[in-house]
């Protein structure tokens, strides 16, 4: 299982390319990958815009794309990376998948699940505040220019 920070500062960033992705497109900006024995197996970030779906959340996206790449529905020997503590409908999505860890940037007090009942699989590792600074920042520069 991924641990070291420096690890965790590594595949943040590539999912901090995906949430520019977002950004760039319009998209809240939030980016994910998904990495399985140090490789990352699957990219993306929200697309809710794009597709006018309010499900399609770059956790979502990124979970398609990775049980796709490995043709299987258990994800239970990856780890996540998202810039953007999940909300529930995610980490509903989390918990059916078996991913073995989630590791997120910025905290999100109003939606994200850590505000809630934890409802993952006891197993799940969880790891927060990675680049945290910089993933708030693109989400507050996001939402300062839509004002």
């Amino acid at each position: 299982m991924l641990t070291s920070i420096n690890t965790h500062a590594y595949f943040m960033r590539e999912a901090l390319r995906e949430a520019q992705k977002a950004f760039d497109a319009d998209e809240v900006p939030v980016g994910a990958v998904i990495v399985c024995d140090e490789k990352v197996i699957a990219r993306a970030h929200n697309y809710t815009e794009r597709l006018t779906d309010p499900t399609a959340h770059a956790e979502m996206q990124v979970i398609t794309a990775a049980t796709n790449y490995l043709g299987a529905k258990y994800l239970s020997q990856c780890t996540l990376y998202v810039t953007l503590e999940p909300c529930m409908m995610c980490t509903g999505a989390i918990f059916w998948s078996q991913l073995a860890a989630i590791v997120y940037g910025a905290p999100d007090p109003k939606r994200g699940f850590l505000s809630r009942q934890n409802i993952l699989l006891p197993k799940t590792i969880i790891t927060g505040n990675i680049l945290a600074d910089d993933c708030s920042q693109l989400l507050t520069t996001f939402f300062k220019n839509k004002r």
